[in-house]
């Protein structure tokens, strides 16, 4: 039995999405490190293995699935607009986690719609491990009149950097990436990535969001994942398979650095961001 769903308007807060399971293997996080780019052992080999926490946003991602699926939207126009996780626990490095999520916010922007998702992700114990916020951006959804939602925060300071990070993408990294779960034909197939607009296809939202967190990861937490408490960005710019992604970051004190990551061209795309690190 298919379930109806809902038409995208701010009556659609409050919908609860299907939960949804994830189970996972050694083999599975080290396959995600790799489709972000990572290159330290710890992340990338089975001895001693640890989970970098950006993995986070795995096991939470078919809840966006589960937002299409109960929400007419068109999946041709849907961007990743936001996402942020908080992590409980030390993400073990398998097993099997329990996704629920919630649809908490619908604003009007205009030429398109705002939706955002919280979710949390627990254990077979039932213990919260993670949670995740997500924000996504149906263009062409706009004009409802709804609220346009609160404003950007975490702006970037009008100084130097007190750190960066600078690292090429593979001209695969997408198709890479894409064997954790996103399999959207956008970051792969050359005529549907045309059909939304793009000149070839476009490298993963969530991918960037890893070479952030893995910057703020070996800049400030000596690669500990322990140490790497959340990250929230705001995606504001393409990236290409291929291209140069240099992560900036100010120190702000108590645990708080603002991040910002632009590709080659000096162009922004991820804004508006901040992680939270433990000393």
């Amino acid at each position: 039995m298919t379930t109806e769903r809902k038409a995208l308007s701010p009556d659609v807060v409050g919908l609860e999405l299907p939960a949804s399971t994830f189970d996972y293997e050694e083999r599975d996080v080290m396959l995600y490190a790799l489709g972000i780019g990572a290159k330290e052992l710890p992340f990338i080999f089975e001895r001693n293995l640890k989970v970098i926490p950006t993995f986070a946003v795995i096991p939470a991602f078919p809840a966006l699935m589960g937002l299409a699926q109960n929400v007419e939207i068109n999946p041709v126009m849907l961007l990743h607009g936001e996402q942020g996780f908080r992590i409980a626990k030390t993400i073990p490095t398998s097993g099997s986690l329990t996704t629920s999520g919630t649809v908490t916010g619908v604003y009007d922007k205009g030429k398109g719609a705002l939706i955002t998702i919280d979710s949390t992700t627990t254990d077979a114990s039932g213990e919260t491990v993670f949670t995740n916020t997500s924000g996504v951006f149906v263009r062409g959804a706009g004009g409802f009149g709804g609220e346009r939602g609160p404003g950007a925060g975490n702006k970037a300071p009008e100084r130097a950097p007190d750190k960066s990070l600078a690292e090429t993408t593979l001209d695969i990294q997408a198709a890479i990436y894409r064997l954790s779960g996103d399999r959207n034909p956008l970051h792969i197939d050359p005529d549907f990535a045309k059909m939304a607009g793009y000149d070839r296809p476009i490298l993963h939202g969530l991918c960037s969001f890893g070479y952030a967190g893995r910057a703020v990861l070996a800049e400030y937490c000596d690669n500990d994942p322990d140490r790497l408490a959340g990250l929230a960005v705001r995606f504001t710019g393409v990236v290409y398979p291929g291209d140069t992604i240099t992560t900036e970051m100010w120190d702000e004190g108590d645990g708080k650095i603002i991040v910002q990551s632009k590709t080659q061209e000096g162009r922004v795309v991820i804004s508006n961001a901040a992680a939270e690190v433990k000393s």
